[in-house]
């Protein structure tokens, strides 16, 4: 479980593939603190701790994972979203995240506006995967609210200090990324669709 607060950013220093397997090894400023099996999200994805090394650790992303994420699209040297998993009792400062990418979008437009950015961003809506006017979602691990809600689009304003400490920094238009419906609102909408 995690709040979609990003802790640090890392970056990718090497990426190898073992059959339909991605090893994924990242520099961090809480490497130190990290344990074998221990749960992070990288930009939003939950994946296991499997090596440590130095300042280096690594992670695995099977095929299922690849194929529903952004992460067959990672380079080294890229920077990544990272959040370990949340301790009982903290606050929760985001939202409820599972770290289980429920699909990917992509961004259509960036604006700029009194110092702060809007960002635009399209999804398959034949997923059924629903964003409420208001409402939390996760992008690359970025606890959100949507604003402008579309039938398959969304639009986040995001404020200075998420712009320089995230990866929303990087975005451009066309940029792949990971989204998190909000769990409440998915499992509302399954329940009114098996009323149906």
């Amino acid at each position: 479980m995690f709040t979609g607060i990003i802790e640090t950013l890392g970056q990718i220093t090497n990426l190898e593939k073992e059959g339909s397997n991605l090893h994924i090894t990242v520099a961090s400023n809480i490497t130190s603190e990290l344990k074998i099996d221990q749960s992070v999200a990288h930009n939003g994805v939950c994946l296991t701790v499997v090596a440590i090394k130095d300042k280096e650790y690594t992670v695995t992303a099977i095929d299922e994972t690849l194929e529903k994420t952004s992460l067959n699209n990672l380079a080294v040297g890229e920077k990544i979203n990272l959040e370990r998993a949340m301790i009982l009792g903290s606050r929760l400062d985001g939202h409820i995240v599972q770290g289980h990418v429920d699909q990917t979008g992509i961004c259509t437009s960036i604006s700029e506006k009194d110092g702060s950015w809007f960002f635009s961003f399209e999804y398959d809506a034949t997923l059924n995967n629903p964003t409420i006017e208001k409402g939390s979602i996760t992008i690359d691990g970025t606890s959100l609210t949507v604003v402008n809600s579309g039938k398959n689009t969304f639009s986040v304003a995001i404020i200075p200090y998420t712009y320089e400490h995230t990866r929303f920094g990087t975005y451009k238009v066309g940029t792949v990324v990971n989204l998190e419906f909000d769990v409440i609102g998915k499992y509302v909408s399954k329940l009114m669709a098996n009323r149906e």
